[in-house]
């Protein structure tokens, strides 16, 4: 025979307890729950496990001196011995829901901290950008484009200024920009029926620097043709990191990186429920820093790719990088002290590794 503990039971009519005995056995979804008269009165037919309130699981070193069991329409019952009813459930076979498992015991506790890991690690790490990328195959051209403008506009009022090179000069470089476009082939292209007009604009204001917008635009700055020119490196130099830039574009990284951080934000929204804005907005800014690692190496695996394509070398490209490179010092104090867009269009990572790379005709992301 199953174990019998004694009880007070209120039925819920009278303010009276009466003594029962309590009998709980095995079922098929759980225990169920069966009171035995003492007084010889009557007692309600034995209780399912989806018609009790099963109370808490506790701490042996915080048992509470009393259980008070809910049994619905039936009342309530309270047992003195709160181990023999603990005892009592873990033999009937109940067993607690995985939270009160967790406040009660750390190897659970730790073992759900350790999923909960290991799933946002693998939905940041895998999921994220597979979903973002999916999804960018279905933003508009036009939404891009619209994009773009509003940005350019925004930084030609604020602190971007109109290009001080001579008209000829930048004809010259905007041909060979446009034979460079003319040479992407389909297998350099990430997203197929993807064919955004690819223009260049020229812009002063801001240190050494090129960036591409999504859409088709690439803004290169007067300083960095002027690098060019003081390193002695033929146009070749310059044609390469416009080859970088249309990388950007054709791999869409922009608009991925926006997708990413509302796929990203939503995701641990799902998963921690209401503390995840503060959560979710600093895992965006780290993920945000890690994609834009990612993409360099992308556009430089497309541009290395495009260059032998054309038949042009890469060299003068990465000697080009170098001598930025040298003088970054100056420039990351002017970033500190410039507006954020410089610190997010400006500063390729790993810059030195890359351009040894490129010399050599590849790079990280082509292996």
């Amino acid at each position: 025979m199953d174990p019998v503990l004694r009880g007070a039971w209120f039925d819920g009519r009278s303010s009276r307890a009466r003594e029962v005995g309590v009998r709980l056995a095995p079922g098929p979804r759980g225990p169920t729950l069966a009171l035995e008269a003492l007084d010889g009165g009557s007692v309600p037919p034995p209780l399912r496990h989806d018609q009790v309130g099963w109370p808490e699981a506790w701490s042996s070193r915080r048992a509470p001196r009393k259980v008070v069991v809910d049994l619905g329409d039936h009342g309530s019952l309270e047992i003195a011995d709160a181990a023999g009813w603990q005892a009592a459930v873990q033999a009937a076979g109940h067993r607690a829901p995985l939270a009160q498992r967790m406040q009660t015991r750390w190897s659970a506790f730790l073992l759900v901290l350790a999923v909960v890991a290991g799933v946002l690690l693998a939905f940041y790490r895998w999921g994220t950008p597979w979903a973002a990328t999916q999804l960018t195959r279905q933003v508009p051209l036009e939404w891009e484009l619209g994009l773009s403008q509003r940005v350019l506009a925004d930084m030609d009022t604020s602190w971007l200024k109109p290009s001080k090179l001579p008209p000829q000069r930048q004809a010259e470089l905007r041909a060979r920009f446009e034979a460079l476009a003319a040479q992407v082939a389909p297998p350099l292209r990430r997203y197929a029926g993807y064919q955004p007009r690819l223009v260049l604009q020229f812009r002063s204001g801001m240190p050494p620097n090129a960036f591409a917008l999504p859409g088709g635009t690439i803004v290169m700055t007067d300083a960095m043709v002027q690098q060019a020119a003081d390193q002695k490196l033929s146009d070749d130099a310059l044609v390469g990191v416009l080859a970088h830039e249309i990388g950007h574009v054709m791999h869409r990284h922009t608009t991925r990186m926006i997708v990413e951080q509302g796929v990203l934000n939503i995701g641990l929204g799902l998963a921690l429920g209401d503390v995840s804005a503060l959560v979710s907005t600093g895992a965006s800014l780290l993920t945000g820093l890690a994609y834009r690692r990612g993409h360099e190496a992308e556009a430089d695996c497309f541009a290395a790719g495009l260059m032998r394509h054309a038949g042009l070398p890469s060299a003068p490209m990465a000697d080009l990088l170098l001598g930025i490179d040298a003088g970054a010092g100056g420039e990351k104090a002017a970033r500190r002290e410039g507006p954020s867009w410089m610190n997010l269009l400006s500063s390729h990572p790993d810059t030195a590794l890359r351009a040894r790379e490129l010399k050599e005709g590849h790079a990280q992301a082509c292996r």
